[in-house]
């Protein structure tokens, strides 16, 4: 069989998709209305919006600002149907999956799992450190920040230092934009709810094992962010230093510095949620090799998009970035060409056009990389809010967050400080 003409799907079909990301909700959107069963499984109950998490973890957005229950999402849609499992493996000849929810039949089966933390085999240092990849990891996050400065004013002048230093590793744009929202929130909030405390020398370091921040983006956006973070915003950026080990008090580098910490947030990679069942033949790097038509090599009813894909192309021939934008856009065209194959029509291959880049660092603060046009400063802060607004799913959602935004913007201040824990969680944290 043509291995272009493998994507057959017929009226009726049970179509199973794992994961509730961006890829995963573009495609049920786009094939909601045809004559096909859509199962959705996460382990969520609700869609998670990324690029916002730092925003939680700093205590600028409650987690329900940008979650969205599943079940909610797909009122009124009548073929389209939730489950709440976890998938432990996939049995492609039997065309079934085992979660622990129970087994689950299908005729297609797409993998939208998304990614997870990548700590590079360093157990230790996963043991110890914090990532931020869930609605919850972020709320530890806040939980941990919040609950260190609650003890500050209440410690030795020794731990007070380990308290008082923040280590971010990983200076892409997820390490970029909290680093700036940690700096705001010791600069502009923090003073006015701890009055007594010297926020001086509360540090917050960056550190990256490449020379620069923002790494992927273009000259203009890596030297930009890094002024504004090392001289606007007091943060201290270390670049070509790799931390080695952690214990949950001390952070060892490279170069033998060690750095005394009871925080440290792991931004410095990813890797793909990779599924039992599929063949080692067919993942590369943690993701799931696929043709241009989003299937996994060597299988023609079980496909992959977004993060967890890796789809070699001309332009792409390390595969694509592992971004918001080319997850929705795979989404897109593999309903469209399971669309087009309910009506007896070919699948036309994917062909991802990147429209650019970019990352925030604070207010007035952010880096714009279009393929026309390269900006920073003011408008490319507004162009970021305005796109980031726009992504989010529900109009409730947006009128929520873009308040919060504009409440943060007049007073410089937020009112969503709560450190949401059990005491069992706060005992560990001492």
């Amino acid at each position: 069989m043509n291995r272009t003409e493998g994507l057959q799907i017929k009226r009726g079909d049970k179509i199973v998709i794992v994961g509730g990301g961006f890829a995963g909700l573009q495609l049920i959107k786009k094939l909601q209305k045809q004559d096909v069963d859509i199962l959705l499984i996460d382990k969520q109950n609700h869609h998670q919006f990324q690029p916002l998490f730092y925003q939680v973890a700093s205590a600028r957005l409650e987690p329900a600002s940008i979650s969205f229950p599943f079940r909610k999402l797909f009122q009124r849609k009548r073929n389209v149907d939730f489950m709440l499992a976890d998938v432990f493996r996939i049995f492609p000849e039997s065309k079934t999956i085992l979660t622990d929810n129970g087994e689950v039949s299908y005729d297609h089966l797409v993998i939208a799992s998304g990614c997870k933390t990548n700590f590079f085999g360093n157990r230790e240092i996963q043991k110890y450190s914090l990532s931020m990849k869930t609605t919850h990891e972020a709320i530890a996050i806040r939980n941990r920040i919040l609950l260190s400065i609650e003890k500050m004013a209440f410690v030795s002048e020794e731990e007070r230092k380990a308290l008082s230093n923040i280590v971010i590793v990983g200076a892409g744009a997820t390490g970029v934009e909290m680093a700036g929202s940690f700096s705001e929130l010791r600069s502009t909030v923090l003073p006015k709810d701890y009055p007594h405390l010297d926020f001086s020398h509360f540090n917050i370091m960056l550190l990256d094992g490449s020379p620069n921040t923002l790494n992927n983006m273009s000259e203009q956006a890596r030297k930009k962010s890094r002024e504004y973070l090392s001289e606007r915003m007091g943060v201290e950026v270390r670049t070509n230093v790799i931390a080695t080990t952690y214990d949950g008090n001390f952070m060892t580098l490279n170069t033998g510095e060690v750095i005394p910490t009871k925080t440290v947030i792991w931004a410095a990679g990813v890797t793909g949620n990779i599924m039992k069942g599929i063949s080692e033949e067919s993942i590369f790097r943690g993701r799931y090799i696929v043709d241009r038509f989003s299937r996994i090599q060597g299988y023609d009813a079980i496909y992959a998009i977004g993060d967890i894909a890796y789809m070699k192309t001309e332009k792409y021939p390390n595969g694509h970035p592992q971004v918001a934008n080319v997850a929705i856009n795979q989404g897109k065209k593999l309903a469209e060409n399971m669309t087009a194959s309910l009506r007896g029509k070919a699948p036309s291959a994917f062909e991802y056009q990147d429209k650019g880049s970019m990352a925030t660092v604070g207010k007035h603060k952010a880096v714009v990389d279009l393929p026309f046009l390269k900006f920073h400063g003011p408008l490319a802060w507004f162009f970021w809010m305005f796109l980031h607004l726009m992504l989010i799913l529900s109009v409730r959602n947006k009128l929520i967050v873009f308040i919060n935004w504009a409440w943060s913007y007049i007073t410089k201040d937020t009112s969503l400080r709560l450190i949401i824990t059990n005491s069992r969680e706060v005992e560990e944290e001492a």
